[in-house]
């Protein structure tokens, strides 16, 4: 995996994690930043999560809905935690394959896209779905430059994260009708 490094990134974790992808990740992103309007770059947020991340995640989550929904079954709670945290058994973050972003101004000012990166959907109303009808024109015009560029790129958006977009993971496989994907789940040396 490549280090992506700090420029142009507002997470930091002490191992410096976040920074990685793989390469074929990296290079789209590196071809979408080119496809952007002049005065508009890519913010980048998170690439790899370690498992045992994404498995907290998730299971904080199924237990934050748990609480709220008590006559939910236990399918119930996967399936609408699934909306918006991973399974770690399938996760494209800790692939490498998957990256978190937004958009920034030539000042580095994030665009208005609606909500923020990682709004839930029980917290945004749904507005976190790439295609929400709630979102003003405003924040439909910007996903549209990012979806634009991203898609030219190679890369695919995961619908309810407006920000989640992969390449070469088991969604981004699905979405493509590719044969099957081409990064799974994997530790980093020295996690």
């Amino acid at each position: 995996m490549h280090d992506v490094g700090p420029a142009y990134s507002r997470k930091v974790d002490d191992a410096g994690a976040f920074a990685y992808l793989r390469g074929g990740v990296l290079a789209r992103l590196l071809k979408a930043q080119q496809l952007l309007p002049d005065g508009i770059r890519l913010l980048f947020v998170e690439g790899y999560r370690p498992p045992s991340l994404q498995r907290y995640y998730f299971e904080c989550y199924a237990d934050e809905l748990r609480a709220g929904n008590p006559s939910w079954s236990p399918t119930q709670v996967r399936k609408a935690a699934s909306r918006y945290v991973s399974p770690p058994e399938i996760a494209p973050h800790s692939a490498g394959a998957a990256v978190d972003l937004t958009l920034i101004s030539a000042d580095g000012r994030e665009l208005h896209m609606g909500t923020r990166v990682n709004a839930s959907p029980e917290e945004s109303d749904g507005a976190c779905y790439t295609d929400a009808d709630n979102v003003d024109c405003a924040a439909r015009a910007n996903r549209r430059v990012l979806g634009d560029a991203l898609s030219a790129a190679g890369l695919v958006n995961y619908p309810t994260e407006w920000w989640h977009w992969s390449y070469g993971d088991r969604y981004w496989a699905l979405a493509t009708e590719a044969g099957s994907a081409m990064y799974g789940p994997r530790e980093l040396r020295g996690q």
